[in-house]
């Protein structure tokens, strides 16, 4: 799974890279280097117009990280549902739809896995941190589906607080680096699959799901880092420092 990861890209370095046309400047975020569930998190994706169903805009958003679907009695279960599996994404009932109508590119610098390790000293096990990025240092796309959720105790509809958006990270069989220390990881999507992968018009599942291949071998480095990642009220680029 994929339960931590660092977003630092500000909203005028995101809005170039994804050739974002749309953008709320008072749903900017902090840099985080310990983003955690539940966090609000950026999220790229495209929304017909309302007035032309041909024409789409891609916006860049701040939702809520875990997905929380619409037909959910309890937004909490978004706290639950952080990640979605590509082997079974397209059937779920918690994503089918927003699979085949609500997908997104989440970025990031990279993400955290955790390895157990045995401390000869004291014999206890301990989790040491990774943090898994690319060797090149570029923005990650991670692929993820978004979706909406309606608040029942907000009678208006058209109060924006009625309505919470919600995302997931899909994830797929580790590679490289990533799976020395853990067999899953985000799946990362390449630039010349962002548009149709964002194409909301675009909802044959076969045609989706072949975009969502392995990530080609030997982009992602693997380094051990401080342990301070590990309470996720602390946050800051020190959280990158090596392992001591």
């Amino acid at each position: 799974m994929c339960g931590r990861y660092a977003s630092t890209r500000g909203p005028q370095d995101l809005t170039q890279l994804f050739e974002v046309t749309e953008w709320r400047p008072e749903e900017t975020l902090a840099p985080s280097w310990n983003v955690a569930p539940t966090d609000g998190v950026y999220a790229i994706l495209e929304r017909a117009a309302r007035d032309d169903g041909d024409e789409v805009s891609r916006e860049l958003r701040a939702l809520r990280w875990g997905l929380v679907p619409s037909w959910a009695k309890d937004p909490k279960v978004g706290a639950r549902m952080i990640n979605a599996r590509v082997e079974t994404v397209h059937e779920k009932p918690a994503y089918r739809r927003a699979f085949a109508k609500r997908r997104c590119l989440l970025p990031a610098d990279g993400f955290y896995e955790w390895d157990p390790v045995k401390d000869e000293a004291t014999g206890r096990t301990r989790k040491q941190p990774y943090f898994i990025h690319p060797v090149d240092d570029q923005v990650m796309a991670m692929a993820g589906l978004y979706e909406y959720w309606r608040n029942p105790d907000i009678a208006d509809a058209d109060d924006p607080a009625a309505w919470l958006v919600t995302c997931t990270i899909i994830t797929t069989e580790a590679t490289d680096e990533a799976g020395r220390v853990h067999p899953r990881m985000p799946l990362a999507l390449t630039p010349d699959h962002y548009d149709a992968w964002l194409d909301p018009h675009h909802q044959n599942t076969d045609d989706l799901r072949a975009l969502l291949t392995r990530p080609a071998g030997g982009r992602l480095d693997a380094r051990p880092v401080s342990p301070a990642v590990n309470n996720v009220r602390n946050n800051g680029p020190h959280l990158l420092d090596p392992a001591t």
